[in-house]
């Protein structure tokens, strides 16, 4: 199987020739580094060194405002720009939401087309909850829940109107040349998810749907992430038809590998679950291979070994993510 084919038989639900690998999204620093211990200059050839299934091309850098400003600016100064809204209408007479306008596509396409024959993950971003977050301040955003939902409520279709319009104009012109889209919002602590499961479905849910059923509209498989104890919600994800859930943080409550393979192997692919937390930053490569073979034996094999966190951090030695990557291979 190509890489392209491998990731959508397991995002299918089918059987692959192997479960599938993904190095993540290293921070800058971090990709220093792995120049270095590969002897090569550039992300798309340490990314071929590892036999790297999937490469994510986000189309939120479409956004080409003519003054350079922001997607969403939701701060000025350090003060949230809603903190002290209480009206609807100050919601949408907000005039600085951003305009359809300025989106251009040109640079994801191209980038898309030379991608080669791999698994590629696209679309705008979507985080609704992390922008609200800043908008309103993340505790007085939870407060406004209970105390004014219609303004969360106007606020987040604002933000969300936006996100489905502008991922179906991308849609559109990128056709072919994307197989997942991929958004995310980090619901989740260490513990447990951050609003409650009805707050989660009054305010979360609709249109997390909306976006998943947009990327089905055209012919796309859905990658959902959130980082943090989100088991309580992995069943919603499932009944909306999520095609693969993404990054399975591993030392988070109930995100280990035994617990979601028991309560859901076989009604959604995974994505991730190799703990960067400790595992990858201080572990032997013989201690993560063993790791890796254990994780593809319980949620294998409609898998794709990656790290626990996409955004690796220059603690994590390369060796290790070479250790991971092979035994994602055996």
């Amino acid at each position: 199987m190509t890489s392209r084919e491998r990731i959508m038989t397991i995002f299918s639900g089918g059987m692959p020739d192997r479960c599938g690998f993904w190095m993540g999204n290293p921070l800058w620093d971090t990709w220093q580094n792995y120049f270095e211990y590969f002897g090569v200059s550039n992300q798309e050839e340490v990314r071929r060194n590892l036999n790297d299934d999937i490469r994510w091309i986000c189309a939120d850098y479409a956004y080409k405002h003519p003054e350079g400003k922001p997607l969403f600016e939701m701060t000025r100064g350090d003060k949230p720009i809603f903190a002290y809204y209480e009206d609807v209408a100050e919601i949408e007479d907000y005039p600085d939401w951003p305009n359809l306008d300025y989106l251009d596509f040109t640079d994801t396409l191209e980038e898309l087309r030379g991608a080669g024959d791999v698994c590629r993950i696209s679309g705008l971003w979507a985080s609704f909850f992390h922008i609200l977050a800043g908008y309103f301040g993340m505790e007085n955003y939870f407060m406004k829940m209970y105390l004014n939902p219609e303004l969360v409520d106007a606020a987040t279709r604002k933000v969300c109107e936006f996100f489905l319009e502008s991922n179906r104009r991308f849609f559109e012109v990128a056709g072919n040349e994307v197989d997942v889209f991929f958004f995310g919002n980090d619901y989740g602590t260490q513990l447990d998810l951050l609003v409650s499961p009805d707050q989660w479905d009054r305010f979360m849910l609709p249109y997390t749907k909306a976006l998943v059923d947009l990327g089905h509209e055209y012919g796309y498989k859905v990658m959902h992430h959130s980082c943090g104890a989100v088991h309580k919600i992995i069943p919603r994800y499932i009944e909306m038809g999520v095609d693969a859930l993404h990054p399975l943080q591993a030392m988070a409550s109930n995100m280990d590998a035994e617990t979601l393979a028991r309560d859901f192997k076989g009604r959604i692919a995974f994505v991730g679950g190799i703990d960067t937390q400790h595992l990858l930053v201080h572990g032997s490569p013989e201690e993560i291979k063993e790791e890796v073979r254990r994780v593809k034996s319980l949620l294998g094999p409609n898998l794709v070994i990656s790290p626990s966190h996409e955004a690796l951090l220059p603690n994590i030695p390369a060796q290790n993510v070479v250790a991971m990557a092979e035994a994602a291979r055996e």
